[in-house]
């Protein structure tokens, strides 16, 4: 039997115990081999497909491969007969009732860029709600590639960036690893900001709470972080500050912020909760951290690209009761 799926050609006998080859199209190639079966596997645990390339079931080419092979255009990949666990009935969704497509910022071939609303994961959970990725898929359905090239936690709104090809994201995941793309934030933090512009450099420490929440640190054994923070202005006793990442650590600006006791207005995880309280009825009720510019060279054809997404109208309101 011969389907396709994506870019790469699947080949497989009708058989029960079928051997399956697959053979590696131009949006595959440069992917790690495990990478890849995790995706073409799913359902099967790691263990197990460490094991097969382990003891050589699974072969590139004719070839023992390690994990860390990267494919190549043309290559095929041979996979035993292994169990994939039944895929989860999808939950049914209703009518889309905010569409993504409508918050597009930039489209091309290559990549999307949206405006993402605060509320909504970049990952759906737990079959309940649809994430970014997973409504994009949806309002894409042709869409032969599409991945998140970054994350945004879920109360931040603003700039995000998916890739439409494989190429695209390799590039993109590589210029963000060097630092080369100008991320832009805004963010109303509790107190007065003194210095107009401030550097803070405290490295980063990631690590799950008892509960299994994902909690993020100041520590020096951390992975090294610095942002450069522009005071835009004062008022009410909050600074509306610009952030600039020059490294890209999870909840980077939320920390930082929180480290030197001006935590972001509205922030549940490193904020002050009675504080919070207050601001709900006062109007406040997300997080104010909105990813507001990105300059960045495109990953495919060089050419500059400065994005913007505008305040959302929400904070907008709240600085404006600021005065």
């Amino acid at each position: 039997m011969l389907f396709e799926q994506g870019e790469y050609t699947l080949m497989q006998s009708t058989g029960k115990a079928a051997v399956t080859k697959v053979q590696i199209g131009s949006e595959q190639a440069g992917q790690r081999l495990d990478n890849f079966l995790f995706r073409m596997l799913k359902g099967v645990p790691k263990s197990r497909i460490y094991r097969m390339l382990r003891e050589g079931e699974l072969r590139v080419s004719g070839r023992r491969s390690k994990p860390e092979y990267k494919l190549i255009e043309g290559d095929e990949v041979r996979i035993p007969p292994v169990r994939v666990a039944e895929p989860a009935p999808t939950p049914a969704h209703g009518p889309i009732s905010n569409p993504l497509l409508n918050r597009v910022i930039y489209r091309d071939e290559a990549l999307l860029v949206i405006d993402k609303p605060a509320g909504q994961a970049v990952h759906g959970g737990s079959g309940v709600s649809l994430g970014i990725i997973e409504q994009l898929r949806q309002e894409l359905p042709d869409a032969r590639f599409l991945e998140l090239a970054h994350r945004l936690d879920k109360e931040t709104s603003g700039i995000l960036v998916l890739a439409l090809k494989r190429s695209a994201l390799v590039e993109l995941h590589r210029m963000l690893r060097d630092g080369e793309p100008k991320k832009t934030y805004l963010a109303l933090a509790v107190g007065e900001w003194r210095d107009p512009i401030r550097h803070i450099k405290l490295s980063l420490h990631k690590f799950l709470t008892e509960d299994g929440e994902r909690r993020v640190e100041v520590n020096d054994d951390g992975q090294r972080a610095h942002t450069i923070f522009r005071r835009i202005k004062v008022a009410g006793g909050y600074s509306l500050l610009e952030a600039e990442l020059k490294t890209g650590r999870t909840h980077q600006i939320r920390v930082h912020l929180a480290a030197v006791q001006h935590p972001i207005a509205g922030d549940t995880k490193y904020g002050n909760p009675e504080l919070n309280r207050q601001l709900k009825h006062q109007g406040l009720k997300r997080m104010f951290l909105h990813s507001a510019r990105l300059e960045i060279h495109h990953p495919l054809t060089g050419v500059e690209l400065k994005l913007e997404a505008p305040l959302p109208a929400e904070l907008k309101s709240f600085l404006d009761t600021l005065g």
